[in-house]
């Protein structure tokens, strides 16, 4: 959520290449109502956003009890305002200016806290993912993924032996711009498959049709 359409729309960006999904606020309202829809894993919030402001916002949250991870960028440089952000409940701050490289690691940095303890790598049988480089391999070899897949197979390994619905897999990896209307969950995990299993008699990526999809600990 930030106050400078510009830059609020280079941060979604950013993170979206690099496999986050990503909603946008663009005033408090907004992001109220975004809050009590979804369950995220962090929040980039901008002190100065409209009414109700950045600040009001996370103390009303943290007097809420609502605990997730609040990274704040404001443009307010002086110690006292540092604190009081701080205070108010926020993880982390960040003054403008800064570098999107700096963002990313103070997000990753979060929500590392917030996972305890990280997993690095995630492996099912022959298949590897270095989560910090975001590297995948099978049997050794590496193999070329996008963002989007990169996110997908991440939550499907964290969640492996178990059946993911599509819908979980919508709501953990994309965000407010997923077309309903079109096939893209399908349409990537056959992707996946391909590039996990080949022609591979014993697969990883499985369906169960109705229900979702499975990433299972062992080929099959």
């Amino acid at each position: 959520m930030e106050d400078e359409p510009a830059l609020a729309d280079g941060i979604v960006e950013a993170l979206r290449a690099e496999a986050y999904a990503a909603d946008l606020a663009a005033d408090g309202e907004s992001a109220t109502s975004l809050m009590f829809v979804n369950d995220y894993d962090l929040v980039i919030l901008d002190w100065t956003i409209p009414p109700p402001t950045g600040i009001e916002l996370l103390r009303s949250w943290r007097s809420s009890g609502i605990s997730t991870p609040v990274l704040m960028l404001t443009g307010r440089g002086a110690v006292e305002d540092r604190v009081d952000g701080l205070d108010s409940g926020a993880d982390d701050y960040l003054s403008k200016p800064f570098s999107l490289a700096e963002l990313l690691a103070r997000a990753r940095s979060l929500l590392r806290r917030r996972e305890k303890p990280l997993q690095t790598k995630l492996t099912a049988d022959d298949l590897e993912m270095d989560r910090a480089r975001r590297v995948v391999t099978v049997a050794g070899n590496p193999v070329d993924i996008s963002p989007k897949e990169f996110g997908v197979l991440e939550y499907l390994l964290s969640r492996q032996d178990e059946v993911v619905t599509r819908t979980e897999l919508i709501e953990h990896v994309w965000d407010d711009a997923f077309d309903s209307m079109s096939n893209p969950v399908d349409v990537l995990i056959y992707r996946l498959r391909k590039k996990i299993d080949g022609d591979n008699p014993h697969r990883l990526l499985h369906t169960r049709k109705g229900v979702g999809y499975v990433l299972a600990s062992r080929r099959e």
